[in-house]
């Protein structure tokens, strides 16, 4: 039996809402596996996760770079904000996301590629460049994703939410569209579909591109929850197939009701532009990248953080 400590309990707190008792006999049940109790929780309760962009760690950039039908995202992390405001930082983020588009072959379109690629500034490996600016800027640093899409006809419309410098934020957004319809209007398109998804967070472009795992778990769930209503077995199908349906709406990009006009989902607001401009037009992929997702961080208040730089210095 796993041990059942106070940290693990304020964790699952923090992340579902749920209060103390509940939170911990969710662990007690799970044996301390937090996404077994996450689960349990809303099993038992209704009581769904909230993924709050506060429990998300590193500090840095999302830079993106475009060029009309093709267009990169780079995630470089630091170790506080302070660096990700610095001008020398955000020189160097800048010029790796043009890296990123420039990379050629296919096969080095990865992060393994970006590192191995020259930084025009220093003619020297990516990788090697960021080590030289970790020693003069004084703060660990890395490149941690990219991304890049590409299209033979159309856009990759892009967009940064609350951008720190143009082109680099905390969120960056690509979504390539399909078509042969005007530029400058699937690109006005294509950034208020990047909107959306910078808002949404969809997991993917459409129900066939879901994660197998993320539906069977999301299924097993809505399965025990329909199960306590002690309804039949007929009437469970139903109800399970109801809130699969639901759940598609929810996460998947094309389902989603489209935040610039809720009464059309993403899928209908694009048929009707198609139709506006008279040709086809297909979301065919989007990119999102949202700096630290999935990086645990250790929480300091500003006091420290600044005292922290003091050190430094």
């Amino acid at each position: 039996m796993a041990q059942i400590t106070a940290a693990l309990v304020k964790e699952l707190r923090e992340k579902t809402g749920a209060g103390m008792m509940d939170a911990k006999k969710a662990l007690t049940e799970s044996d301390g596996d937090m996404a077994a109790a996450e689960d349990w929780l809303r099993t038992k309760l209704g009581v769904k996760a909230d993924k709050k962009s506060s429990r998300v760690a590193a500090e840095g950039l999302v830079s993106l770079a475009s060029d009309g039908a093709k267009a990169a995202a780079v995630e470089i992390n630091s170790e506080t904000d302070f660096v990700a405001r610095n001008a020398e930082f955000q020189e160097m983020v800048a010029e790796i996301a043009k890296v990123a588009l420039d990379l050629e072959d296919p096969a080095d379109a990865s992060p393994a590629g970006l590192l191995a690629a020259k930084m025009p500034s220093s003619d020297k490996p990516v990788e090697e460049h960021v080590k030289e600016k970790v020693g003069t800027i004084g703060e660990n640093m890395t490149v941690r994703r990219m991304r890049r899409l590409a299209v033979d006809k159309g856009v990759v419309a892009s967009y940064v939410h609350n951008a720190a410098a143009p082109g680099m934020g905390k969120i960056g957004v690509l979504v390539a569209l399909e078509s042969e319809g005007d530029a400058a209007k699937l690109e006005e398109l294509g950034k208020q579909i990047a909107m959306h998804v910078a808002a949404t967070k969809p997991a993917a472009l459409s129900e066939a591109d879901l994660d197998p795992a993320l539906v069977e778990r999301e299924k097993a769930v809505l399965t025990e929850q329909a199960r306590e209503s002690g309804k039949p077995d007929n009437v469970i199908e139903k109800m399970i197939v109801g809130r699969l349906n639901k759940f598609y709406q929810e996460v998947c990009l094309l389902k989603q009701a489209f935040v610039m006009d809720p009464e059309l989902t993403v899928e209908k607001a694009v048929a009707a532009k198609a139709k506006e401009i008279g040709v086809d037009v297909k979301v065919v992929a989007f990119v999102r990248l949202e700096v630290g997702e999935g990086i645990e961080k250790e929480e300091t208040d500003f006091a420290a953080e600044v005292a922290a730089q003091v050190s430094k210095s």
